[in-house]
């Protein structure tokens, strides 16, 4: 039986957002939250949910739902958290820094959470479990939403500072990963293209400007980090749709292409955040309804293998709160990816989304993400089914059976 292995060295992993699972946080998301948490609930009133979704606490009825609140509490249970890492056989783990932690104030730095997020890389380290660390996952301090966020080309400047304090901390010099910049089309399209998420001001032109300066604070972040630790690999981590219908050539440019064309020269590896395309499949997510496409995932790989730089694929998940479609989710996207690889793209290594279950921005806590199942009474912690199945892949680098589920579904067609 042929083996689908994947690259020596290759990184199996998991990633989480500081916003999303750390809890107790204070930025613009948090003030966001609290003036939009009814209008949310109401809004979710006019849909029908399955009871399995309802059943859970917190559910999409319920205005606690839309409030970060201590999210997973990993803030503290981060030790617990990477047990359970290293458990499922991942020798990788991406988690962001909270800006508005490390600088609370414009230019005054909380010296206690630079050394909590250096005892969370000496966990990793210690565990074997290489960091991905990212600088920017959406959230702001209060003061940079204040003046104006990513609109304002002094946020440019206030990011490069931050980033400069950041990297030259003990702790910090010698990580090797670094991703600067989350998803800045999902950012800027939900920002400011409809308007639906923190600033809420719907503007072609800041849209455009918040592009750019995005693009110049990468840069900015490149160099900086790049002078800290010549050997250090820079990226973002940028999501990908795969598109089908009229017209996709131009479709995939400015959604796919035209930030990455932007920092090309600025960029060690190429993040891929891939969940769904624009064909209709049979098989859903509970998420937005968003198809699963497996073969999509291929596609965007390809893509990606454009900019001639290694490719990690720094997202991807399901939302399945049953658990009863998560394990071939996975092993699907295994073997797009395996395809790919075959055919010469360079990807390095996969993160699932994500780790734990979380709180996922404006649709809160219902979705449930996570190869970790969070009680959010307890916060008791539960490994799925499909955790174990990534997990029998990762700790031997193969897939045979997945490959032998393959070529019984080949023969069958």
């Amino acid at each position: 039986m042929a083996k689908f292995e994947f690259p020596r060295n290759f990184f199996w992993g998991a990633a989480t957002s500081a916003h999303q699972v750390e809890g107790n946080n204070h930025n613009d998301w948090t003030e966001w939250e609290y003036l939009n948490a009814k209008r949310l609930t109401l809004n979710a009133q006019k849909k029908n949910w399955p009871d399995y979704i309802l059943k859970n606490y917190p559910n999409p009825l319920q205005e606690e739902n839309y409030i970060s609140g201590c999210a997973c509490d990993h803030y503290h249970r981060f030790h617990e958290d990477f047990d359970i890492v290293k458990s499922l056989g991942h020798n990788a783990h991406r988690f962001s820094i909270e800006w508005s932690r490390i600088e609370p104030e414009e230019g005054k730095w909380n010296e206690k959470e630079i050394e909590h997020y250096h005892q969370v890389i000496s966990a990793l380290h210690e565990r074997g479990i290489e960091p991905f660390i990212t600088l920017w996952h959406w959230t702001n301090p209060v003061w940079v939403a204040k003046q104006g966020g990513w609109a304002n080309k002094k946020t440019v400047g206030d990011f490069a500072r931050y980033v400069n304090k950041l990297v030259r901390s003990e702790g910090f010099v010698d990580v090797k990963f670094w991703v600067t910049l989350n998803e800045t089309n999902v950012y800027t399209g939900h920002g400011y293209w409809n308007g639906s998420w923190p600033p809420g001001k719907r503007s072609l032109l800041k849209y455009l400007k918040t592009n750019h300066h995005l693009s110049q604070a990468h840069i900015e972040a490149y160099k900086i980090i790049k002078s800290a630790n010549p050997k250090a690999e820079i990226g973002i981590a940028h999501s990908m749709i795969y598109f089908t219908k009229f017209p996709a050539g131009l479709k995939n440019f400015i959604y796919n292409h035209f930030f990455l064309r932007s920092i090309k020269e600025y960029q060690n590896f190429v993040g891929v955040n891939y969940y769904f395309s624009d064909r209709k499949t049979i098989e859903r997510s509970e998420f937005n309804n968003w198809p699963i496409d497996s073969d999509g995932f291929y596609h965007v790989l390809k893509e990606a293998a454009k900019y001639g730089k290694p490719v990690y694929v720094t997202e991807n998940g399901i939302a399945d709160a049953e658990d009863k479609k998560r394990g071939k989710y996975i092993t699907d996207h295994f073997a797009a990816m395996h395809k790919a690889i075959s055919e010469g793209v360079d990807v390095r290594g996969y993160l699932y989304w994500s780790l734990l279950d979380n709180f996922e921005w404006s649709s809160g806590f219902w979705p449930r993400f996570g190869l970790v199942e969070v009680d959010y009474k307890t916060m008791e912690r539960k490994i799925r089914q499909s955790a174990y199945e990534y997990a029998k892949i990762a700790k031997v680098n193969d897939t045979s059976r997945l490959a032998a589920r393959i070529q019984t579904e080949a023969k069958i067609s």
